[in-house]
């Protein structure tokens, strides 16, 4: 099968509005970079070279820069607006490039660890993808994958801190019909499946099948730390609109979600501190797993 070096066209219309998206955009909770640091096995490591897969406008990318570490890393992004504002922040130790999750810009054998952050492991979640990652990692290198997520944009099978989110996501996965958008999203928890579908790499297995096709161990490691923020409405209206599902509605589309939030923000549950902001809860997910040397 070719490598896939195209960028989604619902990722080039729904990331066009890089600017709002860094604006609004949440970064990582410092206890959740350390899980997943350690993770990787480079919290710690001096100058450790990393690639930030996916970097986007560099949310991840920034919380990586300012580590102790001083950390040499090459953010790859193929989204020319988000690139542009990565690039605008002249960040130390940091070199930002056009690339794709499968054709990395890096030596065979040269990263000591990968990460896929800002919301985009589900984007590439193919099998030339994890086969590039393999190429340029260190022997028992790590990908590291982290989202963000309000509970409004997560799975269902993720409880909701509030019936105000749960309606929020509901309406989400309807958009997939209404805007004619099956692009895998974290919320449909589909990523998973491109390691699910390694050949086991287990030794009895790989006795009975000649071998294994495995590139990277399982099963995953996994953590999750919950968090929450106060919004004003309107700033939560932007944050839902950096979504790319949400950011491409227009005309009658954009009156019905907006219509859609404000009942949401009519629930009884919804808390308001007394600036009048509200309450947002919401995760940082991580998964882990370690290259299976060649």
């Amino acid at each position: 099968m070719a490598a896939r070096h195209q960028l989604s066209d619902k990722a080039v219309q729904g990331f066009a509005k890089a600017a709002l998206y860094d604006k609004h955009r949440p970064s990582y909770p410092p206890e959740a970079l350390a899980v997943l640091l350690d993770a990787a096995m480079v919290s710690g490591v001096e100058g450790a070279r990393i690639v930030d897969l996916g970097a986007g406008t560099g949310k991840f990318t920034e919380a990586l820069a300012a580590r102790e570490e001083h950390f040499k890393i090459v953010a790859i992004e193929p989204h020319a607006e988000m690139r542009e504002q990565l690039a605008c922040k002249s960040l130390n130790n940091v070199a930002v490039k056009d690339g794709f999750s499968t054709a990395i810009p890096a030596d065979h054998s040269s990263v000591d660890a990968v990460f896929a952050a800002q919301q985009a492991f589900h984007w590439f979640s193919n099998e030339e993808t994890l086969k590039e990652i393999h190429r340029v990692l260190k022997p028992g290198g790590v990908l590291g994958m982290v989202w963000n997520a309000e509970d409004y944009n997560t799975s269902r099978s993720y409880d909701t801190a509030t019936e105000w989110s749960s309606k929020l996501r509901d309406y989400a996965f309807s958009l997939d019909d209404k805007v004619d958008d099956h692009e895998p999203r974290f919320r449909h928890d589909q990523w998973r499946k491109v390691f699910e579908n390694q050949l086991s790499s287990t030794p009895i297995t790989a006795a009975l099948v000649g071998g294994t096709n495995s590139l990277f161990s399982l099963p995953l490691g996994q953590d999750k730390v919950r968090w929450s923020i106060w919004l004003d409405q309107e700033a939560l209206w932007n944050r839902l609109r950096t979504l790319s599902h949400f950011a491409v509605l227009e005309g009658e589309g954009l009156k019905e979600a907006r219509e859609v939030f404000e009942a949401a923000l009519s629930e009884a549950d919804v808390q308001r501190n007394a600036e009048g902001q509200i309450k947002v809860d919401g995760a940082t997910i991580m998964a882990w797993t370690s290259k299976i040397p060649e």
